[in-house]
């Protein structure tokens, strides 16, 4: 089958188009921005690129048209697939029909934590030697790849890992993705309003989460961490599954004993019985919790809790997951894929518990939908109490006066060029220290800008 993909750069559609081409189609793809590294690990499966949006595109006559949720009416290319009547599905609706269908499916859902948990929960049953299929809103360093349909020779494996976003699944599906995949193991992280270009409100997730759990059947399992209100909120509406709860220093079913507060190294415990000691280079309770959701979920298919520590000790995050990128004199750089607040607090939590009073400089790029429209402001400046000085990036097109972010926190700087952040961090690195680049998208490249003008910095002698 000749399968071709409207939108197929996006970390999902890549990841779909890796998945059918490993089943055997000939598949070819569209995006407006065509650019490494997702162009690179889609030319390298045999994936015909195109660069732009264009109903020449479908000169070839494909067989199915997948159209991302990126995508809406009055796209050239999008309204030539409904004017000349080609066959089109939504990503998560094919992936259901042709990959899921006959799976045991491990979803992994929430505001924040997906792509870790995801990639930890496929690595332990990788280490264990299930051979699983995944689908990965990232790049797991393990791996080095977002997505595989896993198995044997015959391309079949009992078990597939999926990051199970809320977001809609398409144009003219407006369900959130996660409904699709029907998975008998549930992570549900935590929930949180986010979204806010698709969702009024915190209840209108809470709804589609609850259609989320209408799905896991009733020898299924559903993992949460017992201190969500929202989530408990959810689960209130009516739930069908044993529900197991995480807790760090708590007193739920599974529990974590902190050993370090950075959360670096602590014991699991299963009915106050330790398991095994997790230390690993990873930090924040988080990241914890994360970890306790994948040895739960992992324990559901019959992986031992000790089996999953040992794998979880040799885990090595995922790309920008406070991905070291550079260590430069005193400075070392990190690319963090922090977008909402709740995510930018842990993550400088965990860093601040494992460096003390070391400086922490935190660098923002507000590019996600929800903080884009504004909705963060106060929780915003809260989320960067902990570093010693915030920059945050005001471009022009951003839509609100990032201003008014400064009246809850003095610790914060507003920029409106790169360039002016570059020069601000060039001069902060000559006291050291932690700089922390918070995005998920590309941040103007700034990552080897910025590597560049400290390298050049570091090397020019100072004046006597």
């Amino acid at each position: 089958m000749y399968i071709h993909i409207i939108g197929i750069c996006g970390t999902f559609m890549g990841g779909l188009a890796v998945i059918a081409r490993q089943m055997g189609h000939q598949v070819s793809g569209s995006d407006q921005n065509v650019y490494p590294p997702m162009s690179t690990q889609l030319q390298e499966q045999g994936i015909e690129l195109m660069n732009g949006f264009q109903p020449e595109n479908l000169d070839g006559e494909p067989d199915l048209v997948i159209i991302g949720n990126a995508l809406s009416r009055g796209n050239s290319e999008v309204e030539a697939v409904l004017n000349r009547g080609l066959n089109y599905v939504s990503g998560p609706q094919w992936l259901a029909e042709h990959v899921l269908h006959d799976k045991w499916v491990l979803g992994v859902a929430g505001t924040h934590g997906k792509t870790t948990t995801s990639s930890m929960l496929s690595w332990i049953l990788e280490h264990q030697g299930y051979n699983p299929g995944f689908l990965i809103g990232g790049i797991p360093l393990n791996f080095g790849i977002s997505a595989r349909l896993g198995g044997g020779p015959e391309n079949k494996s009992g078990f597939f890992v999926i990051e199970a976003d809320e977001y809609d699944s398409a144009f003219f599906d407006k369900r959130s993705k996660f409904v699709h995949y029907r998975p008998r193991t549930a992570i549900l992280n935590n929930l949180e309003f986010d979204h806010a270009d698709i969702f009024p409100d915190l209840d209108a997730i809470k709804r589609q989460f609850h259609h989320l759990v209408r799905t896991i059947p009733g020898e299924g399992l559903i993992i949460c961490p017992e201190h969500d209100d929202n989530l408990k909120d959810t689960l209130n509406m009516g739930c069908w599954t044993p529900v197991a709860n995480t807790s760090i220093n708590g007193k739920a079913l599974w529990n974590a004993h902190l050993i370090k507060a950075d959360g670096s190294r602590y014991s699991v415990l299963f009915e106050n019985l330790e398991q095994g000691i997790i230390d690993w280079p990873l930090t924040g309770e988080h990241n914890v919790y994360n970890a306790l959701s994948a040895i739960v979920a992992a324990s559901h298919i019959g992986i031992l809790p000790k089996d999953a520590i040992t794998a979880l000790c040799q885990f090595k995050n995922v790309k920008r997951r406070m991905e070291v990128i550079a260590t430069i004199n005193k400075v070392t750089l990190y690319d963090d894929f922090a977008h909402h607040p709740t995510a930018i607090a842990t993550t400088l939590d965990g860093l601040r518990k494992q460096v003390g009073q070391e400086r922490i400089i935190a660098i923002v790029e507000p590019r996600s939908n929800t903080m884009r429209l504004g909705i963060h402001t106060q929780t915003l400046a809260e989320s960067l109490n902990l570093a010693d000085l915030a920059i945050i990036y005001q471009p022009q097109n951003l839509g609100w006066d990032l201003s008014a972010v400064q009246k809850y926190g003095d610790n914060i700087v507003i920029y409106s060029s790169l360039e002016t952040i570059i020069a601000k961090l060039k001069e902060e690195a000559e006291q050291g220290g932690h700089f922390v680049l918070m995005s998920n998208g590309s941040f103007g490249g700034i990552y080897e800008r910025l590597q560049t003008e400290l390298s050049l910095a570091n090397e020019t002698p100072k004046e006597a």
